[in-house]
């Protein structure tokens, strides 16, 4: 029964900007902590960033520190990714998931959505 569903991605050029969104359901959304994972071909799932359940409470991977911030609205039962200065090297499948910890650590989420592409050409 719980769904995250990523919507958002696409193509840009390198240097532009993307949001992505992950609508939850089936959960009680301000329990989790919150995060988003990407995938590209051949390489494993990586971290990318994590939010608490209070929204204050931030961590992001260092490839992307700077250039990326998530969000959440939880009356809305929602996450953000926003990127900017996106570059070719961040292209890749991109999910949310949901934890009952504080966690960079992909073995300690819960639930995971099907993925969004997100494509940075050059």
């Amino acid at each position: 029964q719980v769904q995250l569903v990523e919507s958002g991605g696409g193509l840009v050029q390198a240097g532009g900007s993307l949001r992505l969104s992950c609508a939850a359901s089936g959960l009680t959304f301000s329990n989790y902590v919150m995060g988003w994972f990407r995938q590209a071909p051949g390489k494993e799932r990586e971290f990318v960033a994590t939010v608490h359940w209070n929204a204050f409470t931030t961590k992001y991977a260092d490839s992307v520190k700077g250039r990326f911030t998530i969000s959440r609205a939880n009356t809305k039962n929602t996450v953000y990714l926003q990127m900017n200065r996106l570059k070719p090297e961040d292209t890749a499948v991109y999910y949310c998931a949901a934890s009952r910890t504080y966690s960079a650590n992909r073995g300690n989420y819960d639930y995971w959505g099907q993925g969004t592409q997100v494509t940075v050409s050059s």
